[in-house]
């Protein structure tokens, strides 16, 4: 189960956000197999003056209006499958929210299933160990 960090600037119209999310979503899903209704993206917006960021960096012209994706998930994915996974998050979102690619900034965090709790405070491990019961 991917948590997203979806951080927009300010004047991101409600429109765009949900194609934001979206894309991000249809990514996750078609990247790396992850379910459908695994849908857990926490979106917050930042004014000019809360974030900095080097607009030339690696040699890529970026706005004043970069969108930063941030993902945790259980460690497991190939270095094939993160590369295909920040591919389509930039795609769809150059096609569905109208956001440059150059303004596509992502990273991610790795884990294990003992570093989640998914709901009534059970050990997610124990939820692995379990599958299938209520």
């Amino acid at each position: 189960m991917p948590f997203i960090r979806t951080n927009v600037h300010q004047d991101t119209s409600q429109e765009q956000r949900q194609a934001i999310v979206d894309g991000i979503h249809r990514a996750l899903v078609e990247s790396i197999g992850m379910p459908e209704d695994e849908l857990f993206n926490m979106l917050s917006e930042y004014q000019s003056h809360q974030f900095w960021c080097s607009r030339t960096f690696n040699g890529i012209a970026r706005s004043e209006r970069v969108v930063v994706v941030e993902i945790t998930l259980r460690r497991g994915r190939s270095d094939a499958m993160k590369r295909e996974l920040y591919a389509a998050i930039a795609r769809n979102l150059k096609s569905g929210a109208k956001v440059s690619p150059k303004d596509v900034l992502i990273f991610m965090h790795e884990n294990d299933y003992s570093d989640w709790s998914v709901g009534e405070g059970r050990f997610a491990m124990g939820l692995v160990q379990q599958a299938g019961t209520d």
